[in-house]
């Protein structure tokens, strides 16, 4: 039986959609800029205060005669669609949960009668406090349920409302007028779908059993008995899945896809690790905040500030640290080959958990609550945080797959002694592939455009593949300092690349601009 977890509300009800507004809220100014970045209009103080460090910032008129309003509107009708879908399902399940447990509910009562036939007068008494005992607690988790399916009604009507007003965008509205609209629109889908997110795609089932008494078994003691059970509440998680993912992709986003030949990195400053311990770094991560957490290749697994400092090493009791990825602002996961185990680690308070697995497990990347790990050199796993196999992709790579990342429905992962870089989706079918002779890929990472990013050390270089594997470019080579670099992550337009400077370990900190 289901129940809703504690869980925040969903958006709350805002005003009317304003198509026609072209000032910012918060400045009162013209809206006159984009930020590529956050995927916003800005007016110039916006970008003086907010978006100061953001790359690709240019006019919202150019943006504007770029955009396909049929085509974002379609988008963003496909993206209320699938939420709808989504709420549903959890509505069909509770209504489910309730005829269920209507059903268990009547058992219990008709079992509490059974027992009455073979007992005395005693048991009346008994049968009356077990009944009001099963009619609080099921009124209890029925209030539950009925509140939660009221909370998703609001949804779904607030979601019908956004599908209403998006069919009256560009009725007597110049264009700007309906762009705005549509992001405005745009913006609360995506509180919507924070909403369904913030559910883990997963809700509890309770079912309302009756643990019956030893004692009723000897009649001889009735008279003794001072209960005929306990109703109980057994909760089971259940998986409901979405048809499709809620990715935050902006409107100009379905048009805008910079061409890779336009990239330019910059090294903006080379920090040396001085930290003794430290020999090989293996993976690597950025954390919003700045930080950087650092795995050292079958060691220790570090944060350190943005400046390369160690600020201090978690607390895992086992050396054979391999690879890295996020889970949430707090947490992340590593992957330990010889003990196949992925480790969860709270790097604030510290705490662990972990999910013991059947193969050594090498790169890891984790996406809509679920984690993509490379086992061996033949299966990628789709898993949740209980080590609940999903999915199993078998593949074929010439090397362990240590390196990997996930970009919508597509995994991305490298094949070192192959000299490659595969692209497939997730019933294992190859998109494409990129392959060269002097290549050995390491560390992987995408771009919110879907290019990837690979660490090269067998010609040291950093390189990106386009998303759809067709275009190829040299970011960085040995002529500028790159020297071994073993992996890369990147936060919007700036990243790290691990990477050897006169012997020792640094990482290098740089920039990506697209224009």
């Amino acid at each position: 039986m289901a129940t809703s977890k504690n869980v925040s509300r969903g958006p709350s009800q805002q005003p009317p959609f304003r198509s026609n507004k072209t000032e910012c809220d918060t400045h009162g100014q013209q809206l006159r800029k984009y930020c590529k970045s956050h995927l916003m209009p800005c007016c110039d103080e916006c970008i003086s205060k907010s978006h100061s460090k953001c790359s690709g910032i240019t006019s919202l008129a150019s943006i504007v005669e770029k955009t396909k309003i049929e085509k974002s509107k379609e988008s963003v009708g496909k993206d209320i669609n699938s939420i709808l879908q989504f709420l549903d399902k959890m509505v069909n399940n509770k209504s489910e949960n309730i005829q269920r447990g209507e059903k268990q509910y009547q058992s219990i009562k008709e079992s509490i009668r059974e027992f009455k036939m073979e007992i005395n007068k005693h048991l009346d008494k008994l049968e009356k406090k077990l009944c009001k005992e099963a009619d609080t607690i099921w009124g209890q988790e029925k209030s539950k349920l009925t509140d939660f399916i009221k909370e998703i009604e609001e949804q779904k009507k607030r979601l019908n409302e956004m599908q209403d007003e998006l069919r009256t965008v560009q009725e007597h509205t110049s264009k700007l007028q309906s762009f705005l609209g549509l992001h405005q629109i745009e913006q609360q889908v995506h509180q919507c779908q924070r909403y369904v997110d913030e559910q883990n795609e997963t809700v509890r089932e309770v079912d309302i059993k009756l643990k019956q008494n030893d004692e009723i078994q000897i009649l001889s003691k009735v008279q003794s008995l001072t209960s005929l059970g306990e109703v109980n509440v057994d909760e089971t998680e259940i998986t409901l899945r979405k048809e499709a993912s809620f990715d935050r992709e902006g409107q100009v986003e379905l048009q805008y896809q910079p061409n890779i030949n336009n990239m330019t990195m910059t090294i903006e400053t080379k920090i040396p690790i001085n930290v003794k311990s430290f020999i090989t770094i293996s993976d690597m991560i950025c954390l919003l905040d700045g930080r950087i957490i650092v795995v050292e290749h079958r060691g220790n697994v570090s944060v350190l500030t943005s400046d390369g400092k160690l600020q201090k090493q978690l607390p895992v009791d086992i050396d054979g640290a391999r690879n890295v990825t996020l889970i949430k602002q707090d947490t992340i996961a590593v992957t330990y080959p010889v003990q196949k185990t992925i480790w969860m680690i709270n790097i604030e308070n510290e705490t662990t958990t972990k999910v013991k697995l059947d193969k050594r497990c090498f790169g890891l990347s984790f996406s809509n609550n679920a984690l993509v790990v490379g086992l061996g050199k033949n299966e990628i796993r789709i898993i949740d945080l209980e080590g609940n196999t999903l999915k199993s992709i078998e593949v074929l790579s010439e090397s362990p797959i240590s390196y990997l990342v996930q970009w919508k429905d597509r995994v991305i992962y490298g094949d070192r002694d192959g000299k490659a870089v595969n692209c497939i989706d997730r019933s294992g079918k190859q998109i494409w592939q990129y392959q060269q002779d002097k290549f050995g890929p390491r560390g992987l990472c995408t771009d919110t455009y879907g290019n990837i990013f690979v660490a090269d050390p067998a010609s040291n270089r950093l390189i990106v593949i386009s998303k759809d594997g067709q275009e190829s470019k040299v970011l960085i080579s040995e002529e500028e300092g790159m020297k071994l670099p073993i992996c890369i992550c990147l936060n919007e337009s700036s990243g790290f690349i691990s990477n050897t400077l006169l012997g020792g370990i640094c990482i290098v900190k740089f920039n990506i601009s697209y224009e």
